[in-house]
This record gives structure tokens, C-alpha cells and sequence, in this order.
């Protein structure tokens, strides 16, 4: 099993998880997070005074899927969270050894 954790913009969580649910995903964890990357971040002024903007609004979603499904569901993901702009975010994997579901002890896949 994969675990994948993607950082996107705020505004593509819709087209995300709409990508995922027709993706068959059944499940997905969102935060909603701060942090910068690249773009570092921006000055703004407020009532004449400067501001240092330096963490931007994120949202990180958060999946575990079969090691068979990884990489079309990293394809959905990409192609649904991608603007072409600086800022789209990033995925990162790592594996899961194993997964336990409460209600039922199913181990494995299978809690999926």
C-alpha cells in the first residue's frame, strides 16, 4: 500500500475530489494548511502599512491506495490539481505496512 500526501491550491480542491470520487477513490483526508514552496510569498499593504505575507493558504489531502492503483491515481491528481502556474503544490509517496480497520479488524488492503 501507498500513501500519498498532496499539497494544492485552495481553489482545486472541488476539481480534485471530484476526479478522485470518479477515480473509484473511497476515501481521502483534507487539511487545510499553511506553508510556502518557491513563490516564497508576497507584500501587501493594509491601512498604509506594509505586511510580509510569507505563508500561503494550502490544502493537503492525504490517501492511502493499493501499490497497483498508485500511479493512475497520482495521474488523476496531477491532472486535476495542475494550473501550470508556480504554486500548484506537490505529491509525495511513502509506503504503508499495513492497515487496520477498527470497526471490523479487516488488516490490509482489504480496511482500504
Amino acid at each position: 500500500m501507498k500513501k500519498i500526501e498532496a499539497i494544492i491550491q485552495p481553489h482545486k480542491l472541488a476539481d480534485v475530489k471530484e476526479a478522485l470520487k470518479a477515480a473509484g477513490v473511497d476515501g481521502v483526508t483534507i487539511f487545510e494548511v499553511h506553508g510556502h514552496g518557491r513563490q516564497k510569498g508576497h507584500t501587501e499593504v493594509y491601512r498604509g502599512t506594509e505586511y510580509n505575507i510569507d505563508l500561503r493558504p494550502k490544502i493537503k489531502l492525504e490517501l492511502v491506495v493499493p501499490e497497483s492503483e498508485l500511479n493512475r491515481i497520482t495521474e488523476v491528481l496531477v491532472a486535476a490539481a495542475r494550473t501550470g502556474n508556480i504554486g500548484d503544490g506537490k505529491i509525495f509517496i511513502s509506503t504503508i505496512d499495513s492497515a487496520i480497520r477498527i470497526r471490523n479488524g479487516d488488516i490490509g488492503e482489504v480496511a482500504l
